[in-house]
């Protein structure tokens, strides 16, 4: 629970971030997708996301999109929104923050979006007032899937969505390698699940 759904204190201590977000009249949900993009996996889930007519919101890492242009493109052209996950894929709390806060800026040469998730979550008080003071808007999220662990089941993954998720929920998944087998098998059905609960899918703002 404590992985899946932050606990209240942490959302508290970054009071400013968006963890969720209800929209009055509509049951909504909020698809994310961290670590991409990359070949092997993003398009994929672009393809998935096109046969529904949903969008998401992709956090990439900025090395990524330095390597595999072509595939952020595709994100922006499929109509999605995308958002700074820092170039490195740096842990907030291994870093001082003009440290961290130059990678993220490193990132923002390549992902023109004033959304930023900090790896992990990992970032100290002081990273996020800097983020903040500098522009950006900070995101984490309502339930994580925790399609990354190889150690759980795809079932495993599928039942975090349907335990933990309610209205105005930002999820996140993984458009990576290491979440390609739980992603496969969870992420269609979780759509199929979140559509059969009368969930609308929306962007961030």
């Amino acid at each position: 629970m404590l992985i899946e759904q932050p606990p209240k204190l942490y959302r508290l201590l970054f009071h400013n971030a968006i963890w969720r977000k209800t929209i009055d009249g509509q049951k909504t949900v909020y698809l994310t997708f961290d670590d991409g993009p990359i070949p092997e996996i993003t398009p994929w889930v672009l393809d998935l996301l096109h046969s529904y007519n949903i969008k998401a919101t992709f956090f990439c890492v900025g090395d990524n999109v330095r390597k595999y242009p072509e595939v952020y493109q595709d994100i922006l052209r499929r109509g999605h929104r995308v958002g700074n996950h820092t170039f490195n894929h740096v842990q907030g709390w291994k870093f001082r923050t003009g440290t961290f806060l130059a990678n993220v800026r490193k990132a923002s040469e390549l992902i023109q979006s004033n959304l930023v998730r900090p790896p992990h979550g990992h970032m100290r008080l002081p990273q996020n007032g800097a983020l903040v003071c500098s522009g950006y808007q900070v995101v984490m999220w309502d339930v994580v899937t925790r399609d990354y662990n190889k150690k759980l089941t795809p079932e495993h993954v599928l039942d975090n969505v349907k335990n933990y998720v309610r209205d105005g929920s930002v999820i996140v998944f993984h458009d990576s390698l290491k979440a390609e087998r739980n992603l496969k098998y969870a992420l269609p059905r979780a759509i199929d699940w979140l559509l059969s609960q009368g969930y609308c899918f929306e962007t961030l703002p």
